[in-house]
């Protein structure tokens, strides 16, 4: 069990403060123990792909429109081309929050779409919908905008606002988008006994700072 969670796993450091040794050992970290990927900010993204150059089971994830999505969409469907340019196979964008609430579905699908276009046949497209800032319904709808868009996954959190992933949150996406469709628990996973309540909730990703506290069964007072 302790393998498939580790697989499961996007080894996180999106702090602003990172520097490049800290990228450097969670890089080596990942690749000890075979995580599924590195999300790191797009800034660091070259020098982790050069660094898993040897590592190809171990992925490159950034994040777009990080962390409020209120930058428009040619700025975030330029920041994905680069991103993958520079090496990362999977990409983290941030819905326009204020757009959905103001029930512009059809420009918050766009701006989805903009991002699984530039990342087509490239990388994955993972949809972090902020569910602390979302009512019910809200979440509903992100959800299924993210499914009409073509993504690969959506996302509960950027782990930069007011909450993180819950269980129910988790169980409410997976039964929105279906059995095909990955689902990203991040923010607030510190513990294998998290991880392991998010998977059984529908989750197929864990993003966490903890990863190695979680395959350790240790618990971490990381914020991500």
């Amino acid at each position: 069990m302790t393998k498939n969670v580790a697989h499961m796993i996007d080894h996180t450091l999106l702090k602003p403060d990172a520097k490049k040794e800290e990228i450097v050992k969670l890089v080596n970290e990942a690749k000890q123990y075979k995580f599924a990927s590195v999300c790191i900010n797009p800034v660091w993204v070259k020098t982790a792909a050069e660094l898993l150059a040897d590592t190809p089971e171990v992925k490159v994830c950034t994040v777009i429109g990080f962390p409020l999505g209120a930058t428009t969409t040619e700025s975030k469907a330029f920041e994905a081309k680069n991103a993958i340019d520079n090496g990362a196979t999977e990409v983290d964008m941030v819905i326009n929050i204020g757009a959905l609430k103001d029930k512009q579905d059809d420009f918050v699908e766009q701006d989805i779409h903009a991002i699984v276009e530039a990342t087509k046949g490239k990388a994955l497209t993972k949809v972090i919908i902020e569910t602390c800032l979302l009512t019910d319904e809200e979440k509903v709808k992100a959800c299924e905008l993210a499914v009409k868009a073509g993504a690969d996954f959506v996302k509960t959190s950027t782990g930069f606002s007011t909450g993180g992933a819950t269980v129910a949150d988790i169980q409410l996406m997976r039964k929105t988008v279906g059995p095909d469709l990955g689902v990203k628990a991040s923010g607030g996973v510190r513990s294998r006994k998290d991880a392991l309540a998010m998977i059984e909730a529908g989750a197929t990703r864990i993003g966490a700072s903890a990863g190695i506290a979680i395959v350790n069964g240790e618990i971490s007072t990381a914020n991500y």
